[in-house]
């Protein structure tokens, strides 16, 4: 009888023990994951550690060429090597469903770069060139400010050209292989990120940046 009572209490125990263990599971896994970013600007209530992009209506590619004089040197680099070598990446960010985070560089960044390689416009570029360039990038996923900028050491970004990355430091500055990038700001001093699209993400950058030294 003992030996009875002393399985019962142990399997009370035991049943005890994993009720805890799976409430506390369950409590960590319906915890919202937390992030390491820590916030350039207060104002920009979208770089919030942790706050989710909701999905935009229009896509990157419809984004790009809804906004007038911003993004017009990029849409000219995209139809260039569509044009040239047929890899479709405007039908890719205008209908594909798969989800991408853009860094944009500016049609002022594109200007800067055509100035320093002595060029006046995309066309004058090596075609299999630009699309190494465009591809580094864009980085698979949708990747929100709060999982690009990191709070302390930097965070590696992995792009869409094979073998390419770059690193974004806790000051918001893009380190790439050939040169180096920040998030722009709006006239009112906001950073231009997490732009949503329905297929991805856009942050706005103010250079193109580079996967060769030049």
């Amino acid at each position: 009888m003992k030996t009875l009572n002393l399985k019962k209490k142990l399997n009370l125990r035991i049943f005890a023990f994993l009720t805890l263990f799976a409430v506390a599971a369950m409590t960590i896994s319906c915890e919202k994951p937390s992030d390491d970013f820590e916030p350039i600007s207060t104002e920009d209530a979208e770089l919030k550690a942790g706050k989710a992009v909701k999905k935009g209506d229009l896509s990157i590619a419809e984004i790009a060429l809804a906004d007038d004089g911003e993004f017009d040197e990029l849409v000219a680099a995209l139809l260039y090597v569509d044009d040239s070598l047929g890899t479709g990446l405007v039908d890719m960010f205008l209908n594909g469903t798969d989800q991408y985070t853009v860094f944009a560089p500016t049609d002022a960044a594109f200007e800067a770069l055509y100035g320093a390689l002595g060029v006046t416009a995309i066309t004058d570029l090596d075609a299999g060139l630009v699309l190494n360039v465009l591809l580094y990038h864009v980085t698979d996923g949708r990747r929100a400010a709060n999982s690009v900028v990191p709070k302390n050491s930097p965070r590696n970004i992995e792009t869409l050209l094979e073998g390419a990355s770059f690193k974004v430091d806790n000051a918001g500055m893009i380190w790439a292989v050939g040169n180096t990038a920040n998030f722009v700001t709006d006239e009112e001093g906001n950073l231009m990120v997490n732009i949503s699209a329905s297929n991805g993400i856009i942050h706005v950058i103010d250079a193109v940046i580079l996967p060769i030294e030049v």
